[in-house]
């Protein structure tokens, strides 16, 4: 018993402490890129506007409410870029979502907001990835354009 147990506590130990450390690698990616792609005009479509950090838009008709959009992804057998543009289109569709929900038609000031630690870019999102998960988080204002 005392060899066996002189074999796996090391084993154990090596193990656990493994996942005590994991990855949690902070990115920024181009917005336009991610958005540029097929698969997000496809997904994302024309209903609604989206305006980065300090883009100028339209001017608002209402303001409809800020909201944000948390998202995770699997990111096991992913280079750190792909899974970091899928999981910021989910964000973006979760962000277009909550505007017609609402009666929007444009979301505006759109930020990263990763751990609830604000990020305003008009041109970058950013991403944080580990081992086997990507997030982004985002905040934006959705409101009605004027016409």
């Amino acid at each position: 018993m005392r060899v066996l147990l002189t074999i796996v506590a090391p084993i154990l130990l090596c193990v656990l402490t493994g996942t005590a450390v994991a990855r949690d690698s902070r990115h920024l990616y181009p917005v336009a890129e991610a958005l540029g792609t097929p698969k997000a005009k496809e997904t994302l479509g024309t209903a609604v506007a989206f305006y980065f950090g300090n883009q100028e838009h339209p001017p608002a008709a209402r303001t409809l409410g800020e909201h944000t959009a948390n998202r995770k992804t699997n990111a096991a057998n992913k280079s750190d870029r792909v899974a970091c543009d899928w999981v910021f289109l989910t964000a973006m569709l979760a962000l277009r979502d909550r505007a017609l929900q609402d009666g929007g038609d444009a979301v505006v000031k759109i930020t990263s907001y990763y751990k609830k630690t604000e990020m305003a870019s008009d041109t970058e999102y950013e991403c944080h990835t580990g081992a086997v998960i990507a997030g982004v988080a985002l905040k934006g204002t959705v409101v009605k354009l004027a016409k």
